[in-house]
């Protein structure tokens, strides 16, 4: 006999299913390069009214908070998606010893790379050659490493930074699909951020030169990748998927590039590297604050 607790408690998580249903229906089932497409050009539309009403939708389905952008205001929704913020807003960790989050994001799954594989959501792993378009090489170098998986949402500010004093040594854009990267969608995608629209940038940090590797995954609505660093950076998808080498050299903490809209960070360091204590899934980092820590500096490797 089934009692009146446990009735309501079915009857709530048969809500939040169908809940959940609805939300994976509404933002995966749709024709998402289209409605990607389209997001792209109206989010531009400078008009006053078409702006001030979709910035206003936007921040009563979002939380957003716009009183540390640089601008009090925007031509358009998409200005305010890729807003700069204020130099004093985003204090940066100065610990030489220390790895800072490159955005403002919640935190995902972490932990340790085992097996050359990572977890998308507790349960749901997945290869990390295949995330990095089948370098095998370079997902070996990440074995027995640490790993962050990042995630702005539609509010949140979408400019990510170096993390440390880094030389960028190269970038590789991936075509892909536009998934929705919340985490409905990562119970139910197998590999979604394999399957996304990505890029590879390698990074060799700190004096020794560790190899760490930001994966910024792209997602419906966003699809956009800026990176100021690079001649290319407006027009990755124009690269062929040619590996794009470079020497650019980034303090920490320097802009590095940007979403267009929320998407998906995943932040890759070699062994030695730890997560900083206490990190948990679901909790919430800004650009400067301690993820990881860098391995002694007696056991690192030389260039």
């Amino acid at each position: 006999m089934m009692t009146v607790t446990e009735f309501r408690l079915r009857r709530i998580l048969a809500q939040l299913g169908a809940q959940e249903d609805l939300n994976f229906l509404l933002t995966n089932r749709l024709p998402r390069r289209l409605a990607t497409r389209f997001m792209g050009w109206f989010s531009r539309i400078e008009q006053p009214l078409v702006r001030d009403l979709s910035i206003a939708a936007w921040r009563l389905f979002c939380e957003v908070d716009l009183s540390d952008a640089q601008e009090a205001r925007f031509p358009s929704l998409h200005a305010a998606f890729v807003r700069a913020l204020r130099t004093d807003a985003r204090p940066i960790d100065a610990d030489p010893a220390i790895l800072t989050s490159p955005c403002d994001a919640i935190l995902g799954a972490h932990g340790r790379i085992e097996a050359g594989r990572l977890y998308q959501i507790k349960g749901l792993s997945y290869r990390l050659a295949d995330l990095l378009g089948g370098d095998e090489g370079l997902a070996q170098s990440h074995e027995g490493g640490a790993y962050a998986t990042l995630r702005l949402t539609a509010g949140m500010y979408h400019r990510f930074h170096a993390p440390h004093d880094l030389r960028v040594e190269s970038v590789r854009h991936i075509w892909g699909d536009t998934w929705n990267v919340n985490p409905i969608a990562l119970k139910r995608v197998e590999a979604l951020f394999c399957r996304n629209e990505r890029a590879v940038i390698r990074l060799a940090v700190a004096e020794a030169g560790h190899a760490v590797t930001l994966v910024p995954v792209a997602a419906i609505l966003v699809a956009g990748l800026r990176l100021g660093f690079l001649p290319e950076g407006a027009a990755l998808r124009r690269t062929g998927g040619r590996t794009l080498a470079t020497s650019a050299r980034l303090g920490k903490g320097a802009e590095m590039g940007w979403f267009e809209h929320g998407s998906t960070l995943v932040v890759l360091a070699p062994a030695g590297f730890d997560l900083r204590p206490g990190l948990v899934e679901g909790a919430r980092l800004r650009v400067g604050a301690p993820l990881m820590r860098l391995p002694d500096p007696v056991a690192s490797p030389m260039l």
